[in-house]
C-alpha cells in the first residue's frame, strides 16, 4: 500500500497542508525569515521528536520557540542551563508540608519546569552531564520518575535545546547517546541583508503583536497519529536505510571516503527518523506518501549529529554536511 485509503486521512492531509501556510504566515508576523527552520521544527513536533538548535546569540531562537508555542496554544517552559543547575531543578522536588487541620507532616511533590508542552533547554551544554541526563527519561518515555513515583507528561511534549557554537569555555559537550535522542540538529544561520533590514524595522518601534492560535493541541495529536498511518513505499524505506548504513565505516557497501573520514556512523534510530520525517515532509507538502526526494531533503538535520568525523576529516576541513552530500550523490 503506497497511498492513504481512508477518506478521513486524505482530508486531514489537505487540512494540514492548508494549516501549514496559515501557521507560517502567523509566525512570519513576528519571525523574519527562518522559514526552513520553522518547517523542520513543525516536522519534528508532528513526529513526536525533539530538536537541537545550534546558532550564535541574537538569532531569535528563544523568540521563535516562544512564538511557536503561542500559535499552537501550548504551554511554554524555559530552563536556563547553568553549571550549578541540579536534576531536581528540572524534574521537580519533594517538600515537607504540614496539614493545618491534622498537624501531620507529609511530602508533597512540586513539579519542575519539565512539566510543559514545549520545553526550551537553553544552552544545554552549560550544565554537567548529571543534570543533562535529567532530560533523558522525559525525552524518550515522556514521563518523569521522582522519589520512586512516575509522572506522565502532558502531550504533546517537545524539547528544544540550544547551543552556542562559538563560546565553548566552561561547557560540557553532550554525549553521543544523548545527542541521538534529538531527531534533528538544526543550524540557525544569520539572516540575509534584506531580512536583517526588516528585523531592524520591526523591532525598533513600539508595536505589540497579537498572535492567533492556528493549531490547538487536539489537532496536533490528530496530526501526529496521522503521520504514523501514512504509508511508505519499499524503495523509499530501502533508500533511507541504505543511506544510514552507508555512514558506518568498514561496512560491506561503505564508500571509501566514509572509511577515510568517519569514526562512527549513524545507528538505526536515524533510519526511523529519516522515514518519519520524510512522511511528514510529504504531508506538509500536500502529498499522501513520501518519495526519495523527501528523504534527501531532511537527511542533513537527521544525520548531522549522528556522524562522528575522524581526525582525517577535520584536517581536510570536511564536516558532516559535506559527507552527507557525497553519500547522497553516491547512492542516487
Amino acid at each position: 500500500m503506497t497511498e492513504l485509503k481512508n477518506t478521513g486521512d486524505v482530508a486531514l492531509v489537505e487540512k494540514l497542508y492548508k494549516t501549514r501556510e496559515l501557521l507560517n504566515d502567523e509566525l512570519g508576523r513576528v519571525i523574519i525569515g527562518q522559514r526552513e527552520i520553522i518547517d523542520q521544527l513543525l516536522i519534528s513536533l508532528l513526529c513526536q521528536g525533539h530538536c537541537l538548535l545550534i546558532g550564535v546569540p541574537g538569532l531569535a531562537k528563544t523568540l521563535l520557540i516562544k512564538t511557536l508555542s503561542r500559535v499552537l496554544d501550548l504551554t511554554f517552559k524555559r530552563i536556563q542551563f547553568t553549571p550549578d543547575l541540579m536534576p531536581s531543578d528540572i524534574t521537580g522536588t519533594e517538600v515537607i508540608e504540614e496539614d493545618k487541620s491534622s498537624g501531620k507532616r507529609e511530602f508533597r511533590f512540586f513539579k519542575g519546569p519539565i512539566f510543559g508542552n514545549i520545553i526550551l533547554a537553553d544552552e544545554i551544554n552549560r550544565t554537567p552531564p548529571k543534570t543533562q541526563a535529567a532530560l533523558l527519561e522525559a525525552m524518550q518515555e515522556h514521563r518523569v520518575t521522582a522519589a520512586g513515583k512516575t509522572y506522565v507528561l502532558e502531550e504533546p511534549f517537545f524539547v528544544l535545546a540550544t547551543q552556542n557554537p562559538i563560546e565553548q569555555e566552561g561547557t560540557y559537550p553532550l554525549p553521543e547517546a544523548q545527542l541521538d535522542r534529538f531527531m534533528f540538529s538544526l543550524k540557525v544561520e544569520y539572516p540575509s541583508f534584506e531580512e536583517e533590514i526588516d528585523i531592524v524595522k520591526s523591532t525598533t518601534y513600539d508595536v505589540s503583536m497579537d498572535i492567533k492560535t492556528i493549531i490547538d493541541r487536539e489537532n496536533i495529536r490528530a496530526y501526529q497519529h496521522l503521520i504514523r498511518r501514512v504509508p511508505v513505499a519499499d524503495n523509499v524505506i530501502n533508500f533511507a536505510v541504505k543511506l544510514v548504513t552507508a555512514t558506518r565505516p568498514n561496512g560491506k557497501n561503505t564508500p571509501d571516503f566514509i572509511n577515510n573520514w568517519v569514526e562512527w556512523g549513524a545507528g538505526p534510530r536515524a533510519s526511523q527518523y529519516l522515514t518519519l520525517a520524510a512522511k511528514t515532509h510529504a504531508v506538509l507538502d500536500g502529498r499522501p506518501t513520501p518519495n526519495i526526494d523527501d528523504v534527501i531533503k531532511i537527511a542533513k538535520p537527521v544525520l548531522r549529529h549522528r556522524i562522528i568525523p575522524n581526525f582525517n576529516a577535520e584536517s581536510d576541513g570536511i564536516d558532516t554536511d559535506t559527507i552527507t552530500d557525497k553519500l547522497i550523490e553516491a547512492l542516487r
